[in-house]
């Protein structure tokens, strides 16, 4: 469904761009199926990082939430040309259920509304879910797992600067679904796309080791936690 970007999106300037402090109120824990399922990729074609952000920046989105007191923005990308999305758990966690709304990228006068949660998880901090729109420019996910020292590209819209695109590297593989990187995100980054060199999802952007510091020990929660709760179909 659309809706009319009105002062929910032009005060978005306002808005407290995500740390860990939202969520979904709906804590059903029923698993529900995609209609279509999401795509991956096997190809290790390397392509260039303006081919990237260029095939890429469309399927990237802002998301717009709010606990009824403030509204805060995060990222989130599509996965598959029928409205299939993810983003951070916590992009949602403690806001109303049914106020979210989408914001696509160069499409200023539209939002569009989340229609059903498929899946949610706290601990590696994703969600799955489905926008009510069709032939959506989406992110196909990597059949591979990367590896330390892997060139990764991040898109996401740090504190509301919109698709934001940045470059860095895998840091250490943390834990079985964390990966530290050295790639520059910030608030607002929450929910947004790492993509390696192939074109491919291989993680949500999500936050920073160290708040405190300068040296960019930044994570990401491996989109390896995301792939067994999806239907996957090959490019």
């Amino acid at each position: 469904m659309k809706e009319k970007l009105l002062l929910f999106l032009t005060a978005s300037v306002l808005c407290l761009s995500c740390t860990h402090k939202s969520g979904y109120k709906n804590t059903g824990s029923k698993k529900m199926v995609a209609s279509y399922p999401a795509i991956y990729s096997n190809s290790r074609d390397v392509m260039l990082p303006r081919s990237i952000f260029a095939k890429y920046n469309k399927a990237v989105f802002m998301v717009f939430t709010t606990d009824g007191n403030h509204q805060f923005q995060g990222s989130g990308f599509f996965v598959n040309s029928h409205g299939l999305a993810v983003s951070n758990y916590h992009v949602f966690k403690g806001t109303y259920t049914g106020a979210e709304v989408i914001k696509l990228m160069g499409d200023n006068n539209t939002a569009y509304k989340i229609n059903k949660v498929l899946y949610k998880e706290d601990e590696s901090d994703f969600i799955i879910f489905q926008v009510d729109c069709d032939n959506t420019k989406y992110i196909p996910i990597a059949a591979k797992k990367p590896g330390v020292g892997d060139k990764v590209y991040a898109i996401g819209s740090p504190k509301g600067l919109e698709n934001t695109f940045s470059s860095g590297e895998i840091s250490q593989l943390r834990d079985q679904y964390l990966m530290q990187i050295n790639v520059s995100i910030d608030h607002g980054s929450s929910g947004g796309a790492l993509i390696n060199e192939y074109g491919q999802v291989v993680g949500i952007t999500s936050g920073t080791l160290d708040a405190s510091s300068n040296a960019n020990l930044n994570y990401a929660w491996s989109i390896e936690a995301v792939k067994k709760h999806l239907k996957l179909k090959e490019e």
